[in-house]
């Protein structure tokens, strides 16, 4: 095992304002202006990878000090679980860091624990790589490896570097120091010195199935006297329960499987990995790392640590996100209100949009530990610059202008954006449009701007504002059902006065297909606190019951058809392929078929209110959407 197992391409190592609507916290924004100063890590988004800490690594071992002939990374999840908002950083920097200097990035499953793999993570851990816009340059899976790896430990036990351990799970920690009486001297394990034939013997005694969990285990033979745990005799073999035993790719032909501090640094040999990067909570283990490389003298890949992606306000765990699905307060993994991948992907959050944000925090070794107000900021900046906008209500209101004709109509051409690129589209105007209910109110006041009896507003892109004459009650409930209005068109065609506020509105046209009537999820944060897990009565206790709202008579404008038929938006290279059979014709050199765009693709900014996509239970006769963000933090403050 010398020099021909190295791999060919490496040669070595304000005034008050009045108070807006309640509903969804944002309805009555003023809409935002675009922001005006330039972010360097935004404005590129390869930045993390030119200057600063991943520059550094890279020089370390770089091309062009002839160190190697090319740059081989990877991301090496477990497929326990479906991927988080965390991940998201290490698949940027992985994938990131080879596209940046032209190498290449496996994806590899790190399947070694049959514990809780499941089919279901192994496609979603893949679909996700993708839906960020990267493509592996192989997916590989640990448990190809086993043979070899196993062959390794024996040569590992044969060079007298490992041996076979007997002892109880608290008379190992009691070698290491700890237990009861926590501090005193680390001690060896009597099975430390027994004979290389024994521990080879026994080793294969447990491959061939003489011992059940917890009566054997292969230890790595160490340094006792190291200050560093990594390098106190850890485990490279172990027998797993009888109801967890039987592996998701291998069936039952294993009866023990390598451990990951095994596992891991061989198979980063196996592939050529070139830059091993990982979180911090994995820098002791570099030396053992290092170590086990030498001890086989297998080629050494080069492993440095970044800090790792922390938000707040939420919970990541996987046991955590059982509980609230378990316990009706999310809906499963793919709950907008979680930020698992699956779930944000849900909610409409673009790839792209993750993917800057991990940008903009850049990567050092300290962890980037974020409030989800600064994600939002990040997501909501993103959106600004690359969806349409359209007119939606929430939650409507007629107002019809008593001196329009009843036919009356004026088809105007309205943007979907201040880019000239995106495009306009005609929008009706009519006799009969729907407000927002809480644009209106029955007595005025002067600290209120918009409809009221006798004042003006303007109504967005419409040629000439209204003026409320009176409305219409509903005379067992007290409800507003009606405003009646006039048209403030000058009549000898002079300009008209300009009203101090504009509102956002959807005209009545059937013949234009207007409105378009559509369910709205609104989602706000699942929990009231920033750290739910520091609620004295667990995490569950601290759930906001109003993380969640529904407007079942939303109403949008015609213009939404368009909007949706040229999804995505953003066009971005994970949505665009998003599916097996597209990236097979590519292989093939065919043209893929047509495809439906995903639901969560149909992305647009309902001015004043928020933004939105569309769910993906939306049926034919059920529009649905998710809101993404709202157009502003802090809109209570306006």
């Amino acid at each position: 095992m010398g020099s021909k197992n190295l791999p060919d391409q490496s040669k070595a190592p304000k005034p008050k304002k009045e108070q807006p609507s309640k509903q969804m916290k944002s309805t009555c924004a003023p809409k935002p202006k675009r922001a005006q100063a330039t972010n360097p890590a935004t404005d590129d988004p390869q930045s993390m990878f030119k200057v600063g800490f991943l520059s550094d690594v890279y020089q370390e071992r770089s091309i062009e000090s002839g160190a190697i002939n090319k740059v081989v990374t990877r991301f090496p999840p477990e497929p326990n679980g479906f991927l988080h908002i965390g991940h998201s950083k290490a698949i940027a920097i992985n994938f990131g860091f080879a596209q940046q200097h032209g190498g290449e990035c496996y994806l590899r499953f790190d399947d070694t624990n049959p514990k809780g793999e499941e089919e279901q993570y192994f496609i979603a851990i893949e679909e996700m790589v993708r839906w960020l816009g990267f493509e592996p340059k192989r997916v590989t899976y640990s448990s190809d490896n086993f043979e070899r790896l196993y062959a390794l430990a024996e040569a590992l036990v044969e060079k007298g570097k490992a041996y076979v351990c007997h002892c109880t799970k608290t008379e190992i920690i009691a070698q290491r120091g700890g237990g009861e009486g926590e501090g005193k001297p680390r001690y060896a394990c009597p099975h430390r010195d027994r004979p290389t034939s024994e521990s080879l013997a026994e080793f294969r005694a447990m491959r061939d199935g003489k011992y059940e969990a917890g009566e054997a285990a292969l230890r790595m033979k160490q340094n006792l006297d190291d200050g560093n745990p990594q390098m106190w005799d850890l485990f490279a073999y172990r027998i797993p329960d009888k109801d967890h035993r039987r592996h998701h790719r291998t069936g039952d032909k294993w009866r023990i499987y390598p451990t990951y501090d095994f596992t891991h640094c061989l198979c980063d040999s196996f592939e050529g990995i070139t830059h091993s990067l990982c979180t911090t909570e994995f820098e002791l283990s570099r030396v053992s790392y290092e170590w086990l490389c030498h001890q086989l003298e297998v080629y050494k890949p080069m492993q440095r640590e970044y800090g790792r992606l922390n938000v707040s306000g939420t919970v990541l765990s996987k046991r955590k996100i059982i509980e609230l699905v378990n316990n009706g307060h999310a809906h499963g993994w793919d709950d907008p209100r979680l930020y698992t991948l699956i779930a944000l992907r849900r909610r409409g959050i673009p790839p792209g949009a993750i993917l800057s944000f991990v940008n903009e925090l850049g990567v050092t070794k300290a962890p980037s530990n974020i409030e989800l107000k600064r994600f939002e900021t990040s997501i909501r900046r993103y959106l600004e610059l690359t969806v349409p906008r359209l007119m939606l209500v929430l939650e409507p209101l007629a107002v019809i202008i008593d001196d329009l004709d009843d036919d009356h109509l004026e088809l105007l051409d309205v943007p979907f954006s201040k880019d000239p690129t995106y495009g306009s589209h005609k929008v009706p105007f009519t006799k009969k449009v729907y407000i927002e209910r809480s644009d209106f109110r029955e007595v005025d006041s002067d600290d209120y701007f918009r409809l009221a009896p006798g004042k003006s507003v303007g109504l967005l892109k419409a040629p000439f504002p209204i003026t409320a004459t009176s409305f219409d009650k509903d005379p067992k409930t007290g409800e507003v059902t009606v405003v009646h209005a006039k048209y403030e068109k000058p009549l000898d065609g002079s300009a008209p006065k300009k009203p101090k506020s504009f509102i956002h509105w959807v005209a009545s046209s059937p013949v234009h297909n207007s409105p378009i009537k559509a369910t709205v999820r609104a989602f706000n944060p699942l929990f009231k606190s920033n750290n739910p897990a520091a609620h004295p009565d667990g995490f569950l206790a601290d759930i906001n019951p109003e993380s969640e709202q529904i407007f079942p008579d939303a109403m949008i404008e015609s213009g939404f058809k368009e909007i949706r038929d040229r999804a995505p938006w953003p066009a971005e290279a994970g949505e665009k392929i998003n599916n097996a059979e597209t990236r097979n014709c590519q292989a093939e050199g065919a043209a893929p078929a047509a495809t439906e765009p995903k639901p969560e693709t149909v992305r647009f900014q309902g001015m004043r209110v928020a933004y939105f996509c569309v769910d993906r239970e939306t049926t034919t006769d059920n529009l649905i959407l998710n809101k993404i963000v709202t157009l502003k933090e802090d809109i209570g403050k306006d």
